[in-house]
């Protein structure tokens, strides 16, 4: 029996994504053709806030690492991050983590066959969720990641803002509404996911390529880019600290960051509240340093400059002056450990 369809949508919607979806979809994507929970989780999460093409070298290096949940629920969280490093939202790999040890040691080692249950583990929220049960369970549950939210809006027309949670609701019994049986849940959902990330763009819509072009509400409208409307933004902060780059010999110092906050647990370099009180700490030093050029890191609600200053300890047998817990490691060494990106690509620079 077909499930009944949403409101105002086409009542074959759900069809038509399927069948293109089979025909021009993705399918050589390293984390499709699995059933297996534990690489379906792994790469949703690796896809939040990150494009496929950097995720597909990062998902290969962590399942030689980690191939399975029991490999990564033993696994030092300092190794998790580590290989983590660079794919930034450092939250999602602490979470990652703490959810694999949850299952092991809670659950057998199984994860939960419902959205509903899945959703209750540390770090997968409802969209997460929804991808593992239809991936992997068939069961019929939308997923509403924002390529899919994009779709489905302008399919559909929907006027609701998205920054309300109540219209986000909405829009997810909408969704569920519109699912197909569950022998095409894997096709439909996959097909939902291909199209916003290659067809129903957020400024750009290739309307023409897109099965549903037909019945679009938001095309038919002449202002397909006007959906999803989603009033609410982020205030974006600014922020400006200096780092000590200190070598000696072939070692750097290096600290690690606290366990909450930007780069949480990140090993970093010892971050001053400004240039000049990085050069009040200095002052008096043995050797000379070099200011290397000022940089911004970009993140999600915050921009952030940095200054960084490289000292070369030139004495041997005389002590750096306290600088707090951290450690001497090799270039190398320093590599090797979970670095933030613009740590890592700054120890890089010029040989480290």
């Amino acid at each position: 029996m077909t499930p009944p369809a949403a409101a105002g949508a086409a009542p074959d919607l759900a069809a038509r994504v399927v069948r293109w979806q089979h025909r021009h979809g993705r399918h050589g994507l390293p984390w499709q053709g699995t059933r297996d929970p534990y690489r379906v989780w792994l790469s949703e999460v690796m896809l939040q806030q990150t494009q496929v093409a950097t995720v597909q070298a990062y998902y290969a290096r962590f399942l030689q690492r980690f191939p399975d949940l029991q490999a990564l629920a033993a696994a030092p969280l300092d190794d998790v991050l580590a290989l983590w490093s660079g794919l930034g939202y450092y939250s999602r790999a602490r979470n990652l983590h703490r959810c694999a040890q949850v299952v092991v040691q809670t659950l057998d080692g199984a994860f939960p066959r419902t959205a509903q249950a899945l959703a209750g583990l540390p770090g997968i929220g409802a969209s997460t969720a929804a991808a593992i049960a239809a991936f992997c369970f068939d069961e019929r549950v939308s997923i509403l990641d924002g390529n899919v939210k994009r779709v489905l809006s302008r399919a559909l027309g929907f006027e609701g803002d998205l920054a309300d949670v109540s219209e986000q609701r909405r829009l997810g019994a909408l969704a569920q509404a519109l699912l197909p049986a569950a022998r095409d849940m894997v096709a439909y959902t996959q097909g939902l996911m291909d199209l916003g990330a290659g067809v129903c763009s957020q400024r750009r819509p290739a309307c023409a390529q897109c099965p549903l072009a037909a019945d679009c509400v938001a095309r038919a409208g002449g202002q397909p880019e006007r959906l999803p409307i989603k009033t609410r933004r982020l205030v974006r902060g600014r922020r400006s600290h200096a780092l000590l780059r200190l070598h000696r010999g072939d070692q750097l110092w290096l600290v690690q960051r606290p366990p909450r906050g930007v780069w949480a647990g990140l090993w970093s370099l010892p971050e001053f509240d400004s240039a000049e009180a990085l050069q009040a700490q200095v002052a008096g030093w043995p050797g000379r340093g070099e200011w290397l050029p000022t940089f911004q890191h970009t993140l999600t609600h915050l921009d952030w400059t940095l200054a960084p200053l490289a000292w070369h300890w030139p004495v041997r047998g005389v002590p750096v002056p306290d600088l707090g817990p951290g450690r001497w490691v090799t270039r190398d060494e320093a590599l090797a450990l979970a670095l933030a990106a613009p740590i890592r690509r700054l120890l890089q620079a010029d040989g480290g």
